[in-house]
């Protein structure tokens, strides 16, 4: 059951909550639940989106709570002027979203890009490497509302409890609990699994969205899952922590996976690629070669994940000619 929206008191009440986080407990930023369900008197329940404005604006789409969503982000703001966020959870696609109210738009400042890891534990799961599409890849990855930002992130909160796996632990599986050490050379699935690691969150990063979120402890591929004690694991408090001490042991191949997402997350402050469009591009994939190339803030990405063919020499088509320089590269020693 959802809120009634036509009432004043449960506005009042809806509305006195996201201050009193704010007051109180000194909160600046809200992710909003399922705003599919909100925005639909069917709750967007067996209904597909193609996108389409006669699917968004209709005798369907629940206005009372779209005003209550408005009034939130307006609250928001006006409370937090320079720092306030707020982020919806949307598979919808609903146009105007994330476009300020004063142009008639719900005024969220992000939507989270549900589709980047939904795409890629499925390709992981369910797709040979060799039969990788570049395409999808790179379709999904920029597949996103014209000016209005996206969080783009390579696996979500869900894969990290129990009942699931994260990318890491769904790529290695057993061998992380044997084959993680630097005392001996990689095997093949930790090598790989490390390699696509540090590629997708790159990828991702660069081409994916406005913004970028990471569930702690992934960024150095954290094994196992999450899970709180309760009545179905006998309130055990066994799977209820991240393990640090993993990406702290030198001996371990964790500080690879870790010391990459921070050279990662270093260049993207110094050169500013999240708040700028994407650039040039001739060809941003090839299927064949199993490649993906873009410009973005004056830098240039270019991936392989061709499972046994390096490129020597390859051409990249660039808007802007020049000598350029490598600032990151994955296969660098210190990332593994």
């Amino acid at each position: 059951r959802l809120f009634n929206y036509k009432s004043w008191e449960t506005l009042r009440f809806l509305l006195s909550n996201l201050r009193l986080w704010i007051d109180v407990y000194g909160f600046d930023g809200f992710r909003f639940d399922g705003v599919t369900s909100m925005l639909y008197h069917n709750r967007g329940l067996g209904q597909g989106f193609s996108g389409d404005y006669n699917e968004y604006f209709g005798v369907n789409t629940d206005r009372e709570a779209v005003v209550y969503m408005m009034l939130a982000n307006d609250l928001v703001q006006r409370l937090l002027p320079d720092t306030g966020i707020t982020i919806a959870e949307d598979v919808s696609g609903m146009p105007t979203l994330c476009r300020p109210l004063e142009e008639g738009g719900i005024g969220f400042d992000y939507r989270l890009a549900m589709a980047i890891p939904d795409m890629w534990i499925k390709i992981v799961k369910e797709v040979k490497d060799e039969d990788w599409s570049m395409g999808h890849i790179v379709h999904t990855l920029t597949n996103r509302r014209w000016m209005e930002k996206c969080i783009a992130y390579a696996e979500s909160h869900d894969q990290c409890l129990v009942g699931d796996q994260t990318l890491a632990f769904r790529m290695m599986g057993k061998d992380m609990y044997t084959s993680m050490t630097v005392l001996q050379p990689l095997n093949a699935v930790v090598d790989r699994g490390i390699s696509l690691h540090k590629m997708i969150r790159l990828v991702v990063h660069g081409m994916g969205g406005e913004g970028y979120l990471n569930f702690i402890g992934n960024e150095f591929g954290h094994p196992e899952w999450l899970d709180f004690p309760r009545a179905g694991n006998n309130e055990s408090y066994q799977h209820a922590r991240r393990q640090w001490n993993l990406v702290d042991d030198q001996n371990l191949v964790y500080k690879f996976m870790n010391e990459f997402d921070m050279a990662m997350n270093l260049l993207e402050e110094k050169h500013g690629w999240l708040n700028i469009a994407m650039g040039f591009a001739a060809e941003r994939y090839h299927e064949e070669d199993k490649t993906i190339s873009f410009e973005r803030a004056g830098l240039v990405f270019c991936f392989n994940f061709h499972p046994s063919k390096s490129h020597t020499d390859y051409k990249v088509g660039l808007n802007q000619a020049g000598e350029y320089r490598i600032v990151l590269d994955s296969d660098w020693p210190e990332f593994g």
